[in-house]
C-alpha cells in the first residue's frame, strides 16, 4: 500500500476511494498534497487542538497540506466511505489553463470569497450536481480500465474543478484557487517538515529563503500566529496524542516532541490544556489512537492513504 507522502510516479491527480469498516480512533496523518473529497457514508471528525470539525455523508471538503488528525466513523453496519482527488498546485494550474484555453472559461475576482478562519479544511453540503459527479466516479472506479487511465483521471478532475468554480454559492471556490500557489505550498511543506526538529526560527527562515523579518510576516499570513507560538502548539498537540496512545513516560514524550526539559514541558502543557500531562493521560486514557488502523482502500487508481 503506497503512502501519500511517497513520491507519485505520474504527474496527474490521484483518485482514491476507500472504506473504513469499523471505528478505529483518531489517527495522525501528514497530508502531502491538496485534496478535494466527498463523504459518501458515515462521518469524519477532524481535530484541531481540543476543537472538532464534523463532516457527514453528503459533505464536500477541501483539505490542505500539513499534519491532520482524523477519525472516520462508519454508519452502523455500513462502512465509512470517501472518495478524494489529490493534486499539486501545478496540476491545478494546468486544469485552470485547460478551462481557459479550451473552453474559454475565465477566472476572475467573482470566484474569490473572503478569507476564512479555517486555513487547512473547509467544507460545504454538496449540491446535487456534485453528488451525481461522485456517484459517477464511484461507478467508474469499479472498472479496471479507469483505474489505470491517467488521462481519464485528469478529465474528471477538470470536471470537478469546473463544477466547484461555476457554483456561485460555493465557499470552496476561493480556497481551491488559493491552492494554485506553489510557493505557498513549498513554504508550508518546509515548516511542517521541521516541526519536531531542534531548529531555530532563524534557521527556518533561511531554509525558506526569506529574511527573518519577511519570514515572520509570511508565517503569520499562513498560520495566523507567530512561529514560536505555532511550533510550540503543534508539539504540544502531538504530545497530547502520544500521552493517550502510548505508554511512553512524560519525559520521553517531551523529548519526542522536541521539548526536552521535562519541567518546562509540563509547564507548557498545563498552560495549553489546563492540566499536567500525567492528569491529562489519566482522564483521557481511552480516547485517541495514533497507531496505524486497518483501512481498506478499494477501487482506486492508486491504493493510497493520506
Amino acid at each position: 500500500m503506497k503512502n501519500e507522502n511517497q513520491e507519485v510516479a505520474h504527474n496527474t491527480p490521484i483518485v482514491v476511494k476507500y472504506l473504513q469498516p469499523f471505528r478505529g480512533g483518531i489517527q495522525a496523518h501528514n497530508v502531502a498534497r491538496h485534496s478535494i473529497g466527498f463523504i459518501r457514508s458515515g462521518r469524519k471528525h477532524i481535530y484541531y487542538g481540543d476543537s472538532r470539525k464534523e463532516l457527514v455523508a453528503g459533505d464536500l471538503f477541501y483539505l490542505g497540506i500539513g499534519n491532520h488528525y482524523f477519525e472516520d466513523i462508519p454508519d452502523g453496519d455500513k462502512p465509512f466511505e470517501q472518495i478524494s482527488f489529490f493534486y499539486s498546485p501545478e496540476e491545478l494550474a494546468s486544469v485552470l489553463m485547460t478551462l481557459n484555453l479550451t473552453y474559454n472559461y475565465r477566472i476572475d475576482a467573482s470566484h474569490r470569497h473572503a478569507t476564512t478562519d479555517e486555513p487547512s479544511c473547509i467544507s460545504s453540503v454538496a449540491w446535487p450536481t456534485i453528488r451525481n459527479f461522485f456517484g459517477t466516479i464511484s461507478h467508474y472506479m469499479r472498472e479496471e480500465q479507469f483505474m489505470h487511465d491517467h488521462t481519464a483521471h485528469t478529465i474528471k478532475f477538470v470536471e470537478l474543478i469546473y463544477l466547484i468554480l461555476s457554483n456561485a454559492d460555493s465557499p470552496m471556490r476561493s480556497r481551491v484557487l488559493e491552492s494554485t500557489d506553489s510557493s505557498a505550498e513549498s513554504f508550508e511543506q518546509t515548516i511542517h517538515k521541521h516541526i519536531f526538529e531542534n531548529i531555530s526560527i532563524e534557521e527556518l527562515s533561511s531554509l525558506c529563503h526569506r529574511s527573518l523579518t519577511s519570514f515572520k510576516k509570511e508565517f503569520r499570513r499562513h498560520f495566523d500566529m507567530p512561529p514560536h507560538r505555532w511550533l510550540t502548539r503543534q508539539r504540544l498537540l502531538q504530545a497530547r496524542l502520544l500521552l493517550i496512545s502510548t505508554g511512553k513516560s512524560v519525559s520521553e514524550i517531551g523529548n519526542d516532541c522536541n521539548i526536552p526539559n521535562t519541567s518546562h514541558f509540563i509547564k507548557l502543557f498545563k498552560k495549553e490544556y489546563g492540566v499536567t500531562p500525567a492528569l491529562y493521560r489519566q482522564r483521557n486514557n481511552h480516547t485517541i489512537s495514533t497507531d496505524p488502523q486497518p483501512t481498506e482502500v478499494i477501487e482506486g487508481a492508486h491504493t493510497t492513504q493520506y
